[in-house]
């Protein structure tokens, strides 16, 4: 059986330092649970940001990209988080994706006493549990108790 595809949404592509610092520890998590991981600005990398039209090209192949993927995982850090990264969230809920989120950000950002973020965010989640398909460190993605184990390594 092919490794599933897990689409990495995440605003850390924007910069050199997140992009070299804050990306592999996760993509090397995700990898060792034996994902296939969709980084989307390695995989957007081979469009001309010089020529007319790149940035639709760009947004083009990450709608394709998670149309295509098993499930997202989806990094929510910020007050709000990137706006980006709930486009591609927001469309992973309607295509209904298997869904992962990943907040090592201890500031709250909503309104509601049961969630850390707005609560659409939680959406793609079940209602009862969702706490296993959210993640607050690196070394937890790897944890045999969370949903992402099970998700990768069941049929």
């Amino acid at each position: 059986m092919p490794p599933k595809r897990l689409y990495l949404a995440n605003p850390y592509g924007f910069s050199q330092q997140q992009r070299s610092l804050l990306l592999p520890p996760i993509i090397t998590a995700l990898e060792s649970l034996g994902a296939e991981v969709w980084e989307p600005f390695e995989r957007n990398n081979q469009v001309d940001f010089a020529s007319p039209g790149w940035a639709y090209q760009v947004a083009q192949r990450d709608v394709q990209d998670v149309r295509n993927c098993d499930g997202i995982f989806a990094i929510v850090n910020g007050t709000p988080p990137d706006e980006g990264v709930m486009v591609e969230l927001g469309m992973a809920i309607a295509l209904d994706k298997s869904i992962f989120l990943f907040r090592d950000d201890f500031r709250r950002c909503t309104d509601s006493e049961a969630y850390p973020l707005n609560l659409m965010v939680f959406a793609g989640l079940p209602e009862v549990g969702w706490e296993q398909y959210f993640y607050t460190s690196v070394e937890e993605i790897r944890s045999p108790e969370k949903a992402l184990f099970h998700f990768l390594q069941g049929p």
